[in-house]
């Protein structure tokens, strides 16, 4: 058994949509990347390629490439899970944490959980998603920005 952790951080941005694990969330700002900037997704990726020691998300998907320009991060995922899959690993479990002051999120998550389920090929009840805010503290308590957390255990399969 192999523990990944990952986080990530996207300011908000105007002209943007608010994209949060892959559910197009309705907001004045979205979050500002390379990619459709899904904070969430990238923390449960890059624990993910943490745990099975494939490095970060930056270095399979650079934000430096044209092909990765506004790319729909549930693609991003997908792979991963073909990466840990073809590593010999399968997925036990992910744990997550939004930290985001508005807008709320919790009418969101099970279709989140739902979208992580299905691009990893797990049972949802292997992923938890969880949200609060910063009580008004910090970059994420005065809007500026949203952080995520995400935990997995992935076990050597066979």
């Amino acid at each position: 058994m192999r523990v990944g952790i990952g986080i990530d951080i996207h300011q908000f941005a105007e002209g943007r949509k608010l994209i949060v694990g892959g559910v197009e969330i309705p907001h004045s700002k979205g979050l500002k990347g390379h990619s459709d900037a899904d904070v969430l997704l990238h923390a449960i990726s890059d624990a993910l390629l943490g745990a099975a020691a494939l490095g970060d998300i930056g270095k399979h998907f650079p934000d430096t490439s044209p092909e990765f320009k506004d790319i729909d991060s549930k693609i991003l995922l997908r792979h991963v899970g073909k990466l840990i899959s073809e590593e010999g690993y399968s997925i036990e479990n992910i744990d997550s944490m939004l930290l985001m002051e508005r807008p709320k999120v919790a009418p969101h998550i099970m279709a989140m959980r739902a979208n992580i389920a299905e691009c990893l090929n797990i049972d949802i009840g292997r992923v938890a998603v969880k949200a609060t805010t910063n009580e008004k503290l910090g970059y994420v308590g005065r809007e500026e920005g949203v952080c995520a957390h995400a935990i997995c255990l992935i076990e050597q399969a066979g």
